[in-house]
C-alpha cells in the first residue's frame, strides 16, 4: 500500500513502521519530520500536513502508539461505534497483559485479555463489541452513564448480551459499577419509580395528589384534580413495548381532551434532577389552579 493510501485511510496518521512497510526509508522518514511535512503525535506516530488533528486522528493515533493488538475501550469505543457525540479528551485503549507502554497523555491503557466475544472490527479499527463498550463507557461517564446505557438498550444492545459481557469481565476495573448499573436497568420498574415520587413528595410536604386516580376513563398514576395536573412516572425506557406505548398514548390524548396537563417522568429524572422535576410539578399546580379558580 502507498504512503498516500495509508494517509487517507487514517485521517493522516501514520505509524513510523507503516511507512517503512510501505516503502520509505529511515531516513526518508526523518526528512519529513524535519521539513515538517509529518509532525509527531505520539513516539514514532505522525499527523501529515494538509490533515486535521480531528476525533478519529486522535483515536487512530492512540492505537498505533499502543501497538499490535491494541483495542479501543470505554467512552472512545462507544464514539467508534457512534453512541455518544464526540471523542472524549483521552482514549481508552486494551492492550495484551504482557504489554507494557508508558503512560502517555491523551491515552489510557489497561493491560487485560479481552475474550473473542468482546471484540470486534468497526471501519476497520479493532474496538469493544458493543455489549462490552456500552457497559464500560456508562462506568466511564459516571452520573451520566444510566442514560447511555438506558439509551443503547433502546437501540443497539439487548440486555442480555450487556450481562454476559459484565459476567464475562467481573474483578475488571469498574465491574462493581458496572454490576449496580445492571441491577438499576433490571430493577427500575414504573411501580419503583411510582413510590420513588411518592417518597419525594411525602418529603416535600406536597398536598393534594392522588395515586391511581380515575381521570378520563383511565388510572392516572398520581395526579392532582384540584390542579388537573396528572404525572405518569416510567422506569428505564428500554422497559417500553410497543403495546403499552400505544396504550400511553390514547390514555394521553383523552386527558388532554378534558384539559388535563401532563407531565412525564422516569427514573432518571427523579435520581439526577428530583429538585427540578418537584419545582416543576409545583409550577404547573400553581398554573393550574389559577387557570380554575
Amino acid at each position: 500500500m502507498s504512503i498516500d493510501a495509508v494517509l487517507a485511510g487514517q485521517s493522516g496518521v501514520i505509524s513510523r513502521d507503516q511507512a517503512l512497510a510501505a516503502g520509505l526509508s529511515r531516513d526518508a522518514v526523518d526528512h519529513r519530520l524535519r521539513r515538517r511535512l509529518w509532525r509527531p503525535l505520539h513516539p514514532k506516530v505522525y499527523l501529515a500536513a494538509g490533515y486535521r488533528l480531528d476525533d478519529e486522528a486522535r483515536v487512530r493515533a492512540a492505537l498505533l502508539w499502543a501497538g499490535e493488538g491494541a483495542v479501543l475501550s470505554g467512552v472512545a469505543a462507544a464514539w467508534w461505534h457512534g453512541m455518544v457525540e464526540g471523542a472524549p479528551p483521552t482514549v481508552g485503549v486494551t492492550v495484551r497483559r504482557q504489554r507494557h507502554p508508558r503512560p502517555r497523555r491523551g491515552v489510557e491503557v489497561r493491560r487485560r485479555r479481552l475474550a473473542a466475544e468482546d471484540l470486534a472490527v468497526c471501519r476497520r479499527v479493532e474496538v469493544t463489541a458493543r455489549p462490552l463498550t456500552v457497559l464500560e463507557a456508562a462506568v466511564e461517564l459516571g452520573t451520566p452513564g444510566g442514560l447511555l446505557l438506558d439509551r443503547a438498550l433502546q437501540r443497539w444492545v439487548r440486555f442480555p448480551t450487556v450481562h454476559e459481557a459484565y459476567r464475562r469481565n467481573l474483578g475488571a476495573h469498574g465491574s462493581a459499577s458496572a454490576g449496580r448499573l445492571l441491577v438499576a436497568a433490571a430493577d427500575r420498574s414504573a411501580s419503583v419509580t411510582g413510590r420513588l415520587l411518592v417518597r419525594m413528595l411525602r418529603e416535600s410536604g406536597a398536598a393534594g395528589w392522588h395515586s391511581g386516580f380515575p381521570a378520563a376513563g383511565h388510572l392516572v398514576d398520581l395526579a392532582f384534580p384540584a390542579a388537573r395536573v396528572a404525572v405518569e412516572v416510567d422506569g428505564w425506557a428500554w422497559h417500553m413495548d410497543p403495546t403499552r406505548t400505544h396504550a400511553d398514548r390514547r390514555r394521553r390524548h383523552a386527558l388532554v381532551r378534558q384539559g388535563w396537563t401532563i407531565l412525564r417522568y422516569t427514573w432518571h429524572d427523579l435520581i439526577h434532577r428530583p429538585q427540578s422535576v418537584l419545582a416543576q410539578i409545583a409550577h404547573e399546580i400553581r398554573h393550574g389552579m389559577a387557570v380554575g379558580a
